[in-house]
């Protein structure tokens, strides 16, 4: 049983996969694309572009802070590098450099952390990326994007080669449901409505808009209307889609795979803040690190179940 099952919804390909194909086939559109990687290619799936491009791929070692310096360089040549790490290893161990090289200057640098989340699982915390988007949305004029389907991972890749200025792609290493079978329409910055509703309205990103899908079918018995917003964006936010949301079903619910301290929950209430303040309920890993283990056990024990979103649904919709 995986999550989205129970809503029809079909498994997929992981988002690092989509991710890479993406990339490879978008390679002679975009011919100053180059790739720079720590090392960890076959994981974070640049390999493949590697193989059909090798004059345009760098492997710069396991050194994530000289690896982002080195694409600050590129950029700053007319490239459009690609530095692709564990979400992490780049985050975490480069951020001065990306501060320092890659947004202070704003610079066309494209950062994607492979392997975010708690749902990596077996690698353990020291591996698993729960304050990336904290992080990557702190820095002015970076846009972070977190996709939630091998299909929303395609067009966000290519968005992100189109957009000019340093972007953050976050990926996740297990299969993940198929959410848009027959397509969709992607822009940066504006959420795709999943699903209508009037009662409610669960945000959510990555792996949580199956899983949010599905506590919507668990409320629909119960008599509650669920509305789903899949906020691949978290920066630059969908104020207009929150504003709507919030009007027009007066309780809002964030669903994410990260920490609650500024990632995808802190955007929401911040938006929401400035136009229709309504009560939000927030699923997300806690404040803690989360251990080694069956990605979806632990999915489980720290809280990022349809169970969980109908349990929040509920707090803030019987007043």
């Amino acid at each position: 049983m995986y999550f989205g099952e129970a809503s029809g919804l079909k498994l997929g390909k992981a988002t690092r996969d989509a991710f890479g194909e993406a990339l490879k086939s978008l390679g002679d559109k975009f011919p100053n694309v180059v790739t720079v990687d720590g090392d960890v290619g076959n994981s974070t799936r640049t390999e493949p572009f590697a193989k059909v491009f090798p004059e345009r791929a760098f492997n710069v070692g396991i050194a994530e802070s000289n690896m982002v310096s080195v694409a600050g360089g590129l950029a700053s040549a007319g490239k459009t590098p690609v530095v692709a790490s564990f979400a992490a290893f780049l985050l975490c161990n480069a951020y001065d450099q990306i501060r320092m090289s890659v947004a202070f200057p704003n610079l066309n640098v494209k950062l994607v952390g492979s392997h975010a989340g708690i749902s990596i699982g077996e690698d353990g915390p020291s591996q698993m990326g729960i304050e990336d988007v904290a992080l990557a949305s702190s820095f002015p004029g970076m846009v972070v994007m977190v996709p939630s389907d091998e299909i929303t991972t395609v067009k966000a890749t290519e968005a992100m080669l189109e957009h000019v200025g340093p972007t953050y792609l976050r990926l996740g290493r297990p299969a993940v449901p198929v959410i848009y079978e027959d397509g969709c329409d992607f822009e940066i910055g504006k959420a795709i409505q999943v699903r209508d509703g009037d009662d409610v309205t669960v945000i959510a990103n990555g792996i949580m808009v199956a899983t949010a899908l599905d506590a919507a079918k668990q409320l629909e018995a119960e008599g509650v209307s669920v509305r789903v917003l899949d906020m691949h964006t978290v920066k630059p936010i969908d104020d207009a889609a929150i504003a709507k949301a919030a009007r027009e079903t007066q309780a809002l619910v964030v669903a994410e795979e990260h920490g609650p301290a500024g990632g995808l929950g802190a955007a929401v209430a911040i938006s929401a803040s400035k136009s229709a303040p309504v009560p939000i309920a927030y699923v997300n890993s806690g404040d803690c690190y989360a251990e080694s283990g069956d990605p979806q056990g632990l999915l489980e024990k720290y809280g990022l179940t349809p169970s969980a979103i109908v349990d929040a649904a509920r707090s803030v919709t019987q007043r």
